[in-house]
């Protein structure tokens, strides 16, 4: 008898642990595509940013950076802030793009 209600458990939870693993599966499914979808306009993006980037390059930069809605003043004081916090010198950080966020 005991070995039937312990058997009645079990089923449900398996049943309840595929419908999880499932509903994960088909989360990372969506995401993915999503990913797929957004992924050309942000590699669109950092193209441009080397196009915009002057040919040559001064010794330690890392090239150019997108600024959306920033005055150069304001994203040097960024980018200086982050090389301070993180402790690496300016040179050694590649800044892709900075956005005023509103």
């Amino acid at each position: 008898m005991e070995i039937k209600n312990a058997l009645d458990a079990i089923l449900p939870s398996l049943l309840g642990m595929l419908v999880v693993f499932i509903m994960l599966a088909l989360i990372m499914g969506v995401i993915y595509i999503i990913s797929a979808i957004f992924r050309p306009k942000k590699q669109e993006l950092i193209e441009e940013s080397y196009e915009a980037a002057p040919a040559e390059l001064a010794p330690g930069s890392a090239g150019g950076v997108m600024l959306y809605d920033t005055p150069d003043r304001a994203a040097a004081m960024i980018m200086a802030i982050v090389a301070d916090k993180m402790k690496k010198p300016l040179n050694q950080l590649r800044f892709i793009s900075i956005k005023r966020v509103k």
